[in-house]
């Protein structure tokens, strides 16, 4: 029996300091790395997951660089994702600002109906009272950079700042992180990568509507005569978010469904849209 039924492609994409690594780490290895360096390029590691019907998905992910100087890098390994993370900081309000753009370069750049989760991550710091000083210094130093465009400005996200307590550690309002996933049509979801909170949750939603979107896709072309129902030959449309895996070698198999990271700091050469098998 094959390790996992289909394979499909997530990226994780946000401003830089925002724990993306973390969350990878988090998923992959099942622990939190306290001091991680700011990924050049991007990381990569895999994920298996069981829906509720018994099918067994296997999860590329690719963890981009959010640094402005790797945006044109890691856009090349948006093509062919199915799926996207888009992470943000409670605890550092700039990161939230930004989330329109990255929303828009992940919609110009991956399949045409890829399924987005908005991620608020560092849920525990976000957690902690306004009267623990600790929250703030330890946000910060986690952050590594100043917030900046706190104060007037709505930023990208149309939304006005929430009047937070002074001193609180939260920056970002369940209330307004909902309303702009809710405008937008994404899922949202708080993570802890420190704590773990939340995060296979992220991916297997993520995971659900991937896997909703190819059932609905293989259905209407079993209904359309004039189209080809192989899906394993599925090309750039909905059909080819994910792969079947049949018949495949053992020695082929997946040996574990958490892997280690790859660092890769060059674009991806000879990618195909809808490709993304690792033999």
């Amino acid at each position: 029996m094959s390790d996992w039924t289909f394979l499909t492609k997530f990226i994780i994409v946000g401003e830089q300091s925002v724990g993306k690594s973390a969350i990878l780490i988090r998923l992959t290895e099942q622990r939190f790395l306290h001091n991680t360096e700011a990924t050049i390029g991007v990381e990569f590691g895999t994920h298996l997951l069981t829906l509720d019907n018994g099918d067994r998905i296997k999860i590329q992910v690719w963890d981009t660089a959010g640094s402005e100087a790797f945006r044109s890098i890691t856009r090349s390994y948006y093509r062919g994702a199915a799926g996207a993370l888009l992470v943000f900081s409670l605890v550092h309000r700039s990161s939230f600002l930004h989330v329109q753009e990255w929303l828009q370069d992940v919609r110009e750049h991956a399949e045409e109906s890829v399924s987005i989760v908005l991620v608020g991550n560092m849920a525990d710091l976000a957690e902690q009272a306004p009267s623990e000083p600790s929250a703030v210094a330890q946000s910060e130093e986690v952050e590594g950079e100043a917030v900046e465009g706190q104060a007037e400005s709505s930023g990208s996200t149309g939304k006005s700042k929430a009047k937070l307590a002074s001193g609180q550690a939260r920056q970002v309002t369940r209330e307004e992180a909902e309303a702009f996933a809710k405008k937008e049509g994404l899922i949202y979801v708080e993570t802890s990568a420190k704590t773990g909170k939340n995060v296979d949750e992220a991916f297997a939603r993520a995971a659900k509507e991937v896997h909703r979107k190819f059932l609905a896709a293989q259905s209407s072309a079993s209904q359309d005569s004039n189209q080809s129902s192989n899906i394993e030959g599925g090309g750039g449309g909905p059909a080819g978010f994910l792969r079947t895996r049949t018949g495949a070698p053992a020695g082929q198999q997946a040996s574990a469904s958490r892997q280690s990271r790859i660092t890769l700091g060059t674009a991806a050469d000879g990618s195909k849209k809808g490709c993304c098998v690792v033999q």
